[in-house]
């Protein structure tokens, strides 16, 4: 929302500074985006006129001019094609900074004539980028007054942010409110006096609201005005709409864009001869079309809100008008229309449509359901201040909303939820202010809040407006570390399996990204979306229709992008939610992850590599052992990942047959260039759901006491010739059941296939470590469990001991 301090003033009486103004309002919760001092470097600028204009002596297309400040005369060489004899426009002297430009003028010789300064174009100003002539400034402006005065630039713009609840602040008006309930001014009072129908109005409204009794608009108020003279609209209207970023068009429809910036009411402005019948508000016709203003054509269903004649629609309700009806030069007659439109139903519109207009904005988050007919009598007097012409009297379909609401406020809840003592008389003021009317009680107020307010619902939105307004700087600093009764942080299960991955991840080197839950279509095809249950029917945007079937293509999106700006090296995981469907039960919380380019820089002493599928197994292993799962018990099944995995190159972590815990892999080829990504890139998915939860331990059950031994561990090395498909998983743990007590570790140290092995068969050498804890081991043992270790390799994989 933009505004500028004299359009905020006309609003407030005070006589706070502009600094002090942006400090205060966010503050008030109403933070400020930004404020744009237009006037910044032309402050030397003056309005000059141009006594004389004469060919230059030496080029056909150069004028030489006599410049008046309002001080002194001054020779200029111009090659404006608008400069002549009487014109007053911005001249600046030698000496000025050109900020247009980036130059400093100094006195020179064009074409052999001397030149003592310029006459500023906007672009030379740094204004816009028209370069079509100098600036031309009407006649009756004061020679040797600064520029940026007549030319409205010494008034700052303001940007706030607005939250979705506060529609009020999207107008001028409630920010002067909010403002004048802190005590930095007065609200000064608006003209709502009716004006005095001339004559009835040949255009009638009929409503035709839905049969369910949901309102598509409860209340439409109209004015026909025959006569008017439509044109550009005056110099200080403009003004105000250029500041804000809004194209003055023509009176009747920059009076629209003025109330609906500053009172926050959304307007707008009919042909009343373009018109066929009267005025009928109603549901859309499925497949009916309508060319709106914007120069598009809309096909529109039967859920949206269309404002027509006795034919045809002319307007989308509470969103933009149509085309065949808008105002132009040649308008003489018009009916004005001011009304209320469902919000929820202006938003649904507006998303499917994919229209955001400044009328949207304001309708789908609550205009004031009470200042329909004040609205209409103030849109009334303006115009024909404007235009001229003669009013009908007033036509009315529908009525106010039943919006009067009754909220009990017990005046001690405000101490006890902000911890603030705000004086009684601070509460009256603050709320009568902001528009509540209040009826004292005793120990509580009983409150009805304003129209324009449907956000204050409950007793603790009352307290948060007096909070905000009286001053969060009011809420005492209360350090955190103090003795306490109160019982500490309780997490569940869940919580501490995300908590404890987010940190062994971050501990080895991936960052934690955030990404939507939806996707584009083509990308959910690829990682296995088929529930047309998933697809979105109101998407924030059209390429985001599909809930995400899995984290690695937002992941990857996020990688490409980076790399696209010099960083190939992309270590992401995400954590959250996966849609396999619309149920609570289809939506496992997944651990993902991602790993692109290469290990890291360029290094002499060691040289990166590319990041490969035990990268991403590595990561998977870790999270789930710190999860709590027994990474001793899982099997790899190296066909199990799906398909957007490199077969091959990919695998499965189950434990058991069906319960699978994660995927991990380098991603399909395939899969990376349809989604438009250069290069290879491993990832993983862990669901944390399918970790089985560790078995609670007794109350009071102490942890077992550390035995560490204090004998000499044995080390003893086995190389078995297995045949090439069995897995070297199964050889660890084949060695491992040998004997449970005495071997502590068994690692694989080398694999090999070639000469001296036998053609489909491979060597895998292990090296067992043999813990003993009560005596010292003697040959015969060590030999008992070689025995044995040899034995179970070769029951369990029929591997034979390498000679």
């Amino acid at each position: 929302m933009k505004f500028t301090l004299s359009w905020l003033l006309e609003h407030l009486e005070t006589d706070k500074t502009c600094d002090e103004i942006v400090e205060k309002l966010s503050m008030i919760g109403l933070e400020v985006e930004g404020v744009e001092d237009r006037s910044k470097g032309l402050e030397t600028f003056k309005v000059a006129e141009i006594l004389t204009a004469e060919r230059h002596p030496d080029a056909d297309k150069l004028q030489l001019l006599k410049v008046f400040d309002g001080e002194k005369e001054y020779q200029v060489v111009c090659g404006a094609p608008n400069a002549r004899a009487g014109l007053k426009g911005v001249f600046a002297t030698s000496g000025s900074y050109i900020p247009g430009l980036d130059v400093t003028l100094k006195p020179t010789k064009i074409r052999g004539v001397d030149s003592q300064g310029m006459m500023m174009s906007e672009a030379e100003m740094n204004l816009s980028d028209s370069h079509d002539g100098i600036v031309d400034l009407p006649g009756d402006v004061e020679v040797g007054a600064r520029a940026i005065d007549i030319m409205g630039l010494s008034d700052p713009i303001i940007e706030i942010a607005i939250t979705p609840n506060r529609g009020d602040c999207a107008g001028v008006r409630g920010i002067a409110r909010d403002l004048a309930a802190t005590g930095f001014g007065t609200l000064k009072p608006i003209n709502t006096d009716p004006v005095k129908g001339m004559y009835e109005s040949p255009i009638k409204i009929h409503l035709h609201n839905p049969a369910d009794g949901a309102k598509a608009c409860p209340q439409f108020a109209g004015r026909y005005i025959r006569g008017v003279k439509n044109g550009p609209s005056p110099k200080w209207l403009q003004d105000k709409l250029l500041a804000v970023g809004l194209r003055p068009i023509s009176a009747l429809v920059d009076v629209t864009n003025y109330f609906s910036q500053g009172l926050c009411r959304p307007l707008h402005v009919f042909d009343a001869d373009k018109l066929n019948g009267d005025v009928h508000v109603r549901l859309a016709k499925e497949g009916e079309t309508l060319k709106a203003l914007d120069e598009k054509e809309y096909t529109l269903d039967a859920d949206m809100t269309v404002v027509c004649d006795d034919t045809t629609p002319h307007a989308l309700g509470g969103i933009m008008g149509g085309e065949a009806s808008g105002c132009q030069d040649d308008t003489t007659n018009v009916f004005l229309e001011c009304a209320l439109f469902d919000p929820i139903r202006t938003a649904m519109t507006g998303r499917k449509l994919d229209i955001l207009s400044d009328a949207r904005y304001r309708f789908e988050r609550g205009v004031d359901e009470a200042g329909v007919v004040d609205m209409t009598e103030m849109a009334t007097r303006l115009i024909l201040e404007l235009c001229g012409g003669e009013a009908s009297d007033l036509v009315i379909a529908g009525e106010e909303p039943q919006w009067q609401r009754t909220i009990t406020l017990r005046k001690a809840r405000v101490k006890q939820l902000t911890g603030v003592d705000v004086p009684e008389s601070d509460m009256v003021r603050i709320l009568d202010v902001l528009g509540c009317k209040l009826e004292d009680k005793g120990d509580t107020f009983d409150v009805q809040p304003p129209s324009w307010r449907s956000d204050i619902e409950l007793e603790a939105c009352l307290v948060e407006e007096i909070i905000r307004v009286y001053g969060y700087e009011h809420i005492e600093e209360v350090s955190l570390v103090r003795e306490t009764n109160l019982p500490g942080i309780a997490y569940t299960p869940m919580q501490i399996k995300r908590d404890i991955s987010r940190r062994t991840l971050v501990s080895r080197g991936l960052s934690e990204a955030v990404t939507y839950a939806f996707l584009p279509e083509k990308q959910a095809k690829l990682f296995g979306w088929s529930d047309e249950n998933l697809r979105l029917t109101n998407p924030i945007s059209k390429d985001l229709e599909i809930m995400r079937p899995s984290l690695l293509p937002n992941l990857l999106a996020a990688c490409q992008r980076n790399n696209d700006r010099g960083l190939p090296n992309g270590c992401l995981f995400e954590v959250g939610p996966q849609f396999d469907g619309d149920t609570a039960d289809k939506q496992p919380v997944v651990v993902c992850g991602v790993r692109t380019g290469q290990t890291g820089p360029r290094n002499w002493a060691q040289a990166p590599r590319r990041f490969d599928v035990f990268d991403a197994k590595a990561d998977a292993m870790a999270v789930l052992e710190a999860a709590g799962a027994k990474v001793e018990s899982l099997q790899v099944d190296p066909e199990g990942a799906p398909a957007h995995y490199h077969p091959g190159r990919s695998g499965a972590l189950k434990l058991g047959p069906k319960n699978t815990l994660a995927y991990f892999g380098e991603l399909h080829p395939g899969t990376l260039k349809k989604m438009g990504y250069k290069g290879i890139a491993v990832g993983f998915e862990i669901y944390l759901d399918a970790i089985p939860a560790t078995k609670s331990k007794k109350t009071g059950a102490l942890r077992p006491v550390l035995e560490l031994s204090a004998f000499q561990s044995v080390e003893r090395d086995f190389a078995f010739v297995v045949d090439r498909d069995v897995p070297a998983a199964k050889i660890i743990q084949s060695a491992k059941t040998a004997d449970k007590k005495l071997i502590s570790d068994v690692t694989i140290f080398d694999v090999y296939e070639g000469e001296n092995v036998e053609a489909g068969k491979k060597s895998v050498a292990i090296s067992i470590t043999l813990q003993p804890t009560t005596d010292t081991l003697t040959d015969e043992q060590i030999q008992t469990v070689s025995d044995n270790v040899v034995a179970s390799v070769a029951k369990n994989t029929g591997g034979e001991l390498r000679g």
